[in-house]
């Protein structure tokens, strides 16, 4: 199965597991900078997040180069490292969504607490949907189990982030 990028042009079934491997990675990455912050400077914990997805998504690149250098048995001409970009990008568009929501804090509407536990469930969200998009990619239809596992998924992703900020924080 593919992946549709921009609605165009199909990606290749390596290509499409690259950006969810992204995807995934950067959202649980964006989950676990969001747990620690505190909003006093909701600012300061838009930059935080951003931050952790940007340097991720440099990391992750980076990685992937000096990979394929070694598929390729040589180094990568310029375009073909500007290649791999678009399938990091996932990492990078994880802190979107959390930025947009911690960005409202700065209304009042609600205290900066609800503001960033929303951010968090967002994250969630997005880590549970995955399971659909891998069942749509391997040509299934959503069933009563992909709502389950897609819930297991999340669970398991917030044991992961609580695990790192135990151990990182």
């Amino acid at each position: 199965m593919f992946l549709t990028h921009r609605h165009t042009t199909a990606l290749a079934p390596a290509s499409a597991a690259t950006r969810i491997s992204a995807y995934v990675y950067g959202n649980i990455l964006v989950l676990a900078a969001l747990v620690p912050i505190t909003l006093s400077q909701t600012y300061w914990g838009i930059a935080i997040v951003a931050g952790v997805a940007f340097s991720t998504f440099i990391a992750h690149v980076f990685a992937h180069a000096l990979v394929q250098n070694l598929h390729a048995g040589r180094s990568l001409t310029r375009s073909e490292r500007l290649a791999l970009l678009p399938d990091a990008m996932p990492i990078v568009t994880s802190a979107v969504l959390p930025c947009a929501v911690l960005a409202t804090a700065g209304l009042h509407w609600t205290d900066p607490r609800n503001v960033q536990l929303l951010a968090e469930v967002v994250i969630l969200i997005r880590i549970a949907m995955i399971v659909f998009v891998v069942e749509r990619l391997q040509g299934k239809k959503p069933s009563g189990g992909t709502w389950i596992f897609s819930v297991a998924i999340a669970l398991l992703a917030a044991v992961v982030v609580a695990v790192k900020v135990v151990l990182t924080h």
